[in-house]
């Protein structure tokens, strides 16, 4: 079964998943424009987005444990997720600084007097160095470990994404709090992976016809 899968995955292009972010985006504003965000539709849109966003970094941080585990090798789906995941987080951002707060002076007093907007915009800025270098030029241009140290950066933005959602609730609930605690638990796992000898070559035996790695190498446990 994990066979055919992997097979039939293999014929699937990764720009399909751009398509899709880009349709569903399209869809969300469709919904706030038509009412069917409901009584507050920059709010709920501004949620929607950041969530999807969160949503595809955990997506991208459970790839590899989903290969190392299940034997399910999504690893060349990797890079167009992180793109999509940046480019919702980042209209997310657009959507706070252009359809909710839009005054200038406004914006900077929020940054700067809103916790949640600070671990926000602090996660944001990690993400855009790493979006810059999602592409094979990057690497070769940097070097593969040079590429591979700075994309370490994607585990704190993923840290400070999900705390913003935690915060962004200002209470308790669930779903962030799963989304915070899904996303430790990957990078804790990444984590020991990273610190377990290996034996032989069996940790990397994917990695050797992998050449080099999309965007996000941090953004996979």
């Amino acid at each position: 079964m994990v066979a055919v899968l992997n097979r039939w995955v293999r014929h699937v292009p990764p720009w399909t998943l751009y398509l899709a972010g880009l349709a569903h985006i399209v869809w969300l504003f469709w919904l706030g424009e038509t009412g069917g965000l409901g009584p507050e539709p920059i709010n709920a849109l501004e949620r929607a987005l950041g969530e999807t966003g969160l949503k595809l970094i955990i997506v991208g941080l459970a790839i590899t444990p989903v290969m190392k585990v299940a034997r399910i090798n999504l690893i060349r789906f990797r890079r167009a997720i992180g793109l999509t995941a940046f480019l919702y987080i980042s209209v997310h951002l657009l959507v706070w600084l252009l359809l909710d707060v839009f005054l200038l002076s406004e914006i900077w007093a929020d940054i700067v007097k809103r916790p949640y907007i600070t671990v926000g915009m602090a996660g944001f800025a990690l993400l855009v160095p790493l979006a810059v270098t999602s592409n094979d030029w990057s690497v070769r241009r940097m070097g593969a470990a040079a590429w591979k140290r700075l994309h370490r950066l994607t585990y704190a933005a993923a840290v400070l994404g999900a705390v913003h959602n935690v915060m962004l609730a200002k209470t308790w609930a669930a779903e962030p709090l799963t989304y915070l605690a899904v996303m430790i638990a990957l990078l804790v796992l990444r984590l020991r992976w990273r610190t377990k000898p290996r034996s032989g070559n069996a940790g990397g035996m994917g990695r050797a016809r992998q050449g080099p790695e999309p965007v996000g190498k941090g953004m996979s446990a």
